[in-house]
């Protein structure tokens, strides 16, 4: 028997169907609410609106939760690789040994990039911020493979756009950062897999050879599977959006990553940094800033402590410490701003002010010190995140097309000035 939520508008009584999720997740479904009634619905950021249905990813933040496809987290990131988790965001399910091993292969056939890319690298200059040439050298990719506009294009069309994109973001990445700093690129090497050749791309010279980190390797392999997908966040909900108007997987893509470069999505991670800078700026007493942070009367926040999904912990978060702790450990960074940190971190875990109020480290706080230990500058953090995100968004992108989803168009409530006659110039 089906279950209805019943609106009274006007005196007049509606029927809306109650729609449940696998997960038990219940929602009313209001698609019929202004053809019957007139009325819509006002939900300012879209907090209590769900734009879609999605088999993709399923997050549970009171709980903890955080699945895709079903598979916990905690699987994936101590079992899994990146790749292997790209496959199972954007295919559905778990490759075998073969189909694993022909989609890595394919991967590593498309690292490179056209060679008319270089000079449009040439063209940014070296203050130009990596998020923005990663936005528009991922656009430009529909120059050079113009059959990705084809809204209609066959399936394998399609997958070879996934492969490439794929394969070419650590590539780009990679480049973006070497433009910033005056350095030769590096050309991917394809017996590295892709999370070393990513490294090798990032920090190797011409001049000497570069050993690729075991611990380093898996650390940044566990992030990457930590971030590729949440849920219909702001930069997801951009690129299915931008993809309902048939508009192509590389311009979607675009388009994500310039909704993650603003500072409230994807920029938590390099905040932490910055106030850990600033911590030290000021003389490095943490017992201070701890201080700050417990007096209610002080506008100073943590960076990188609790979270607005996860109301009690953060499962990415401790997931990620173990890796932290053991890059540290094996690199043997010797870091005021880190040392900083744990002083920060241990707070944070034992301090019953913290511990009461489930201001526990997130994902933001370990993976910045990781980044800062590996040697990746704050600029190119959210870079980092983009790079970890890509599976999810082409998940997302692929299923509101095979869903054949309609073009988005929020609505609005009106607000501006009621019907006024023109004035003219000589008159006002």
């Amino acid at each position: 028997m089906s279950e209805f939520a019943e609106i009274i508008l006007d005196g007049k009584s509606y029927q809306m169907p109650i729609v449940e999720g696998t997960e038990n997740e219940r929602a009313i479904d209001i698609s019929s609410l202004r053809a019957e009634t007139g009325y819509i619905t006002l939900d300012s950021g879209y907090k209590n609106t769900g734009a879609t249905t999605s088999a993709i990813t399923f997050l549970d933040g009171e709980l903890g939760i955080l699945r895709y496809r079903g598979y916990p987290i905690e699987q994936l990131a101590e079992k899994s690789s990146f790749i292997e988790v790209a496959y199972l965001l954007v295919y559905g399910s778990l490759p075998s040994e073969q189909e694993l091993s022909d989609f890595s292969n394919k991967i590593k056939n498309h690292t490179l990039v056209h060679e008319d890319m270089r000079k449009i690298f040439d063209g940014f200059p070296s203050t130009a911020h990596p998020m923005g040439v990663l936005s528009a050298l991922v656009s430009s990719l529909t120059a050079f493979y113009p059959e990705s506009l084809n809204p209609n294009q066959q399936k394998e069309e399609v997958d070879l756009s996934i492969i490439r994109l794929i394969a070419k973001i650590s590539t780009i990445a990679a480049w973006s950062y070497k433009n910033s700093v005056g350095h030769p690129v590096n050309y991917p090497k394809n017996n590295l897999d892709y999370v070393a050749n990513f490294l090798h791309m990032m920090f190797a010279f011409p001049t000497e050879d570069y050993e690729v980190n075991p611990v380093v390797v898996d650390a940044l392999n566990k992030l990457l599977i930590l971030h590729a997908d949440h849920e219909q966040n702001c930069s997801t909900s951009t690129v299915r959006l931008v993809g309902s108007a048939n508009a192509s997987l590389y311009s979607s893509v675009s388009a994500g990553v310039g909704a993650l470069w603003g500072p409230l999505h994807g920029g938590a991670n390099q905040a932490v940094i910055e106030m850990l800078e600033a911590i030290k700026a000021d003389g490095g007493d943490s017992k201070k800033y701890i201080a700050k942070a417990k007096d209610k009367d002080d506008p100073f926040r943590l960076m990188g402590f609790g979270h607005r999904v996860y109301k009690n912990f953060d499962p990415r978060a401790t997931i990620i410490k173990k890796s932290a702790d053991e890059v540290l450990a094996a690199l043997g960074v010797q870091d005021p701003i880190l040392d900083i940190a744990k002083e920060l971190e241990d707070a944070a875990l034992n301090d019953p002010y913290f511990v009461e109020r489930k201001l526990y480290p997130n994902v933001d706080f370990y993976s910045g010190i990781i980044y800062r230990a590996i040697g990746i500058p704050t600029d190119m953090f959210t870079v980092m995140f983009a790079m970890g995100r890509l599976p999810g968004w082409i998940a997302q992108w692929k299923e509101m097309r095979e869903n054949k989803e309609p073009i988005g168009r929020p609505r609005q409530i009106y607000t501006g000035a009621t019907e006024r006659n023109y004035v003219p110039l000589q008159e006002r």
